[in-house]
C-alpha cells in the first residue's frame, strides 16, 4: 500500500511526538510532582497544607494524562524500546507505581479525619508520592544516556543482564537530582502562581532558588559528565529499512552524544534553553513575577529534556553489552501502516485534549487561598 508519508519521515515525526509527550508531562504533571515534593517544607500547618494542595487538587489527575498517553506511546510506536525498558527497568517502574498509588490516595483520604497524626501521614505520603517517581525518572533517564545491559538474539527476544542497584551510578544519580531540582523549581513558580501572597509563597521562593541554582550546576555536571559516553552508527544503513537492531553496525564512543551539536548547530538552542530558562526562574523567583518564574522553569525543563532527545538522536536506548542490539529510531518503530494510522488519530484527537486542557485551566484560573477553606470545608 502506497501512503502519503514515506516510512522515515513517519518515523521521525514519531520520535518528535514522543519527546512532545515527554515535554508535555514533566510541564504539567511536573509541577504538580514539584508542589508535592515541597508540600512538608512550605507549609507549616494544616489551613496552609491544604492550601497548597488545592493549587493542584482539581487539575492533577488530568494532568496524569501526559504520562499514560506517553506509555501507550511507546508501546505502540516503538514496541521493541517498550518490551525492553519495561522488562528490563520492572522493578524501576514498580518503585515508581507504587510511589505513584500514593498520590491519589493521599489526595482523597487526607481530610477524611481531622486527626493531626492522619493528616501528617497523608502528607509524607503525598511527598513520597512526588519526590521518589521524579527521582527514579531522572535515574532512568541517566542510565538510558549510558546505556542498557541488554541483549537481543537472532529472533529479536531480549535478555537484560543488569540488577536493580546496578542503576544507580555517580552520573544516573546526577541526574536524577537534576530531575528533583528542575521540577521542585516548577513547583515553587507553580506556587507563585497559584498561592496567595505570604509566608507559603515566601518559602517556596527560598525553595525554588535553591533548587534553581541547582539545576545549573547539576546540568553542567551532567554535561560534563556525558562528554565519556555515547554511542555511533558505522557503515550506511536504510532508514526505510525494516525494524530489526541487528540489522546496523553500532559501537560504544565515548563523547559521540556530542556529535550531532557538531553537525547541526542550531540543537545548541536545547541546551542554552535549559540553562537561561533556569536562570530566569531565578529571576523571576528573586523579582517576585510569578509570568517570567513559571515561564523560566518549564522554559527550563523543555530544554533539558530536549537535549536529551537531541544529543541521543536517532538512538533511543543503546546496549551496553552488546551494541549491535541497540534500539534507534531507523531500528525499533512499528509498520509504515501502524505509525500513519496512529498519526492520524493523533492529528484528529490531540487539538481536542489541548482545547479541553486549556478550557478547564480557564474555568478554574484563580489563586488559593486559607481563606477559602473556612467558607468551604470539603476542600482538600
Amino acid at each position: 500500500m502506497d501512503l502519503p508519508i514515506d516510512y522515515p519521515t513517519l518515523r521521525l515525526i514519531w520520535w518528535g511526538l514522543l519527546g512532545v509527550l515527554l515535554i508535555g508531562f514533566a510541564l504539567t504533571d511536573g509541577f504538580d510532582m514539584g508542589v508535592g515534593a515541597l508540600l512538608p517544607f512550605v507549609a507549616r500547618n494544616d489551613e496552609e497544607r491544604r492550601m497548597v494542595i488545592n493549587t493542584v487538587g482539581a487539575t492533577w489527575e488530568g494532568n496524569q494524562v501526559w504520562f499514560i498517553t506517553g506509555g501507550a506511546s511507546i508501546f505502540a510506536a516503538w514496541p521493541l524500546v517498550y518490551g525492553v525498558s519495561f522488562s528490563g527497568f520492572y522493578l524501576a517502574i514498580f518503585l515508581v507505581l507504587v510511589a505513584m498509588i500514593l498520590r491519589p490516595v493521599g489526595f482523597k483520604y487526607r481530610s477524611k479525619r481531622p486527626d493531626k497524626r492522619w493528616r501528617t501521614f497523608w502528607d509524607w505520603a503525598l511527598f513520597t508520592g512526588s519526590f521518589v517517581p521524579v527521582l527514579v525518572f531522572g535515574v532512568a533517564v541517566g542510565n538510558v544516556l549510558q546505556g542498557a545491559p541488554f541483549k537481543l538474539d537472532g529472533d529479536l527476544r531480549s535478555t537484560y543482564h543488569g540488577a536493580f542497584f546496578a542503576l544507580f551510578t555517580p552520573f544516573t544519580l546526577v541526574c536524577g537530582l537534576l530531575s528533583v531540582a528542575m521540577l521542585v523549581l516548577h513547583g515553587a513558580a507553580w506556587l507563585g502562581v497559584k498561592a496567595e501572597a505570604g509566608a507559603v509563597q515566601d518559602r517556596a521562593r527560598k525553595f525554588g532558588t535553591g533548587a534553581g541554582i541547582a539545576s545549573i550546576l547539576l546540568f553542567l555536571v551532567g554535561g560534563l559528565l556525558a562528554t565519556r559516553l555515547g554511542f555511533r552508527l558505522e557503515g550506511a544503513f536504510d532508514p526505510a529499512g525494516p525494524s530489526n537492531p541487528l540489522r546496523m553496525v553500532t559501537v560504544a564512543a565515548p563523547g559521540a552524544w556530542f556529535d550531532n551539536f557538531d553537525r547541526h548547530p542550531w540543537m545548541l538552542i536545547a541546551p542554552v534553553l535549559g540553562f537561561l530558562g533556569a536562570i530566569v526562574a531565578l529571576l523571576g523567583l528573586w523579582r517576585r513575577s510569578a509570568a517570567l518564574a513559571f515561564g523560566g522553569s518549564a522554559a527550563s525543563a523543555a530544554g533539558i529534556i530536549a537535549t536529551v532527545g537531541l544529543s541521543m538522536f536517532p538512538f533511543i536506548l543503546p546496549s551496553t553489552i552488546d551494541p549491535r542490539s541497540s534500539l534507534t529510531v531507523w531500528n525499533a518503530s512499528s509498520s509504515h501502516l501502524t505509525l500513519f494510522i496512529m498519526l492520524i488519530v493523533v492529528v484528529v484527537l490531540l487539538p481536542v485534549v489541548l482545547l479541553y486542557t486549556a478550557w478547564v485551566y480557564k474555568v478554574l484560573w484563580g489563586r488559593t487561598s486559607t481563606a477559602a477553606l473556612k467558607t468551604d470545608p470539603a476542600l482538600y
